[in-house]
């Protein structure tokens, strides 16, 4: 039943990756069930996902960025994560400015790249390394009560970021399990340390 249950988490998580139909479909349901095992508090589930809106509805209004640049934002417990490419430092900075502020951020993580915008091959590349990292931490099973879902995972230019709150075996396994992921070429870590607590807690 875990494993069915795990399994379903996964390709949910897929779902941007498969286009917005899935999304539409099922988001209700990724929405309630991805609150259920995550280790955030449903409050603070919600408010991440309130400054994630936010701080794409304000990058949205600066058309150089949002037309002319790749901006990726993911938030996690208050952690802001910034990928992608800006063409500038200038817009690089710009991008930061405009994300940031919001009731709820803790901390920005820019790991803007100052570089030309990728084309679509190489994002569907990210992409592809996103969805098999995620598929390898279905199979780490030698650690007890770990969640592969509980793990934020973002691609991209194939340094692999890994957000989440974690105990530090899990972040020790699960950065071994995404370094050997093909086409990985780096792993950053933007995880938060819990105390492992029991079976539930991993």
């Amino acid at each position: 039943m875990h494993t069915r249950l795990l399994r379903w988490l996964f390709l949910l998580s897929l779902a941007p990756l498969l286009g917005g139909c899935f999304l539409a479909v099922a988001g209700g349901a990724a929405a309630g069930v991805s609150a259920a095992h995550d280790r955030r508090g449903v409050g603070t589930w919600a408010d991440d996902k309130r400054i994630y809106l936010s701080a794409y509805d304000s990058l949205n209004k600066d058309k150089e960025l949002a037309l002319k640049n790749s901006v990726i934002i993911v938030v996690y417990n208050g952690t802001m994560l910034l990928v992608g490419e800006v063409r500038t430092p200038e817009l690089k900075a710009r991008a930061e400015r405009l994300v940031g502020g919001f009731e709820g951020t803790r901390r920005i993580v820019n790991e803007l790249d100052v570089r030309e915008p990728e084309g679509f091959w190489s994002r569907r590349r990210d992409n592809t390394i996103t969805a098999h990292v995620k598929t390898a931490l279905l199979d780490l099973t030698s650690l007890r009560g770990f969640d592969p879902t509980r793990v934020n995972v973002t691609t991209a230019h194939r340094t692999v970021y890994l957000m989440g709150k974690v105990t530090n075996e899990e972040s020790d396994a699960v950065v071994g399990i995404a370094r050997d992921v093909s086409g990985v070429e780096r792993v950053v870590k933007v995880f938060e340390y819990v105390e492992a607590r029991g079976k539930d807690e991993g």
